[in-house]
């Protein structure tokens, strides 16, 4: 069993998803998915970090970092990262915002992430 290469912290009722730890933002972009509140943080925050990869791929240096905290009845989701050395901070955050507003990958981060799933019932059951 392989160990997981990603960090995962809570800082103040937070979670930080991050490659490295301590983790920073030298570039990031924000979003909120209003009615969030009830979606699972560790899922919403795999999921950006793979989409922001997927897109920001090329830029070297990258270790991403993703902050998803729940504002009232909403889901705050922070996307960035530290980046070693030189690069062009106002594309990269364009490109990461691209990612966050994106709807196709809201409305699929929103699927994966709702606890009212077949799976989740199982597991409550055989739990009781």
């Amino acid at each position: 069993m392989s160990r997981s290469r990603w960090h995962m912290s809570e800082v103040d009722g937070a979670l930080i998803v991050a490659r490295r730890s301590p983790a920073h933002f030298d570039v990031a972009a924000t979003t909120v998915i209003e009615g969030g509140a009830d979606l699972r943080k560790s899922r919403v925050a795999h999921q950006v970090r793979q989409d922001m990869w997927r897109a920001l791929q090329s830029l070297r240096g990258l270790a991403p970092v993703v902050r998803v905290a729940v504002q009232g009845a909403d889901l705050e989701i922070t996307a960035g990262g530290m980046i070693a050395g030189r690069f062009p901070k106002q594309d990269s955050e364009a490109r990461i915002q691209a990612v966050l507003d994106n709807p196709d990958n809201r409305a699929r981060w929103v699927r994966f992430a709702q606890r009212n799933t077949v799976r989740d019932t199982k597991t409550e059951e055989a739990m009781t």
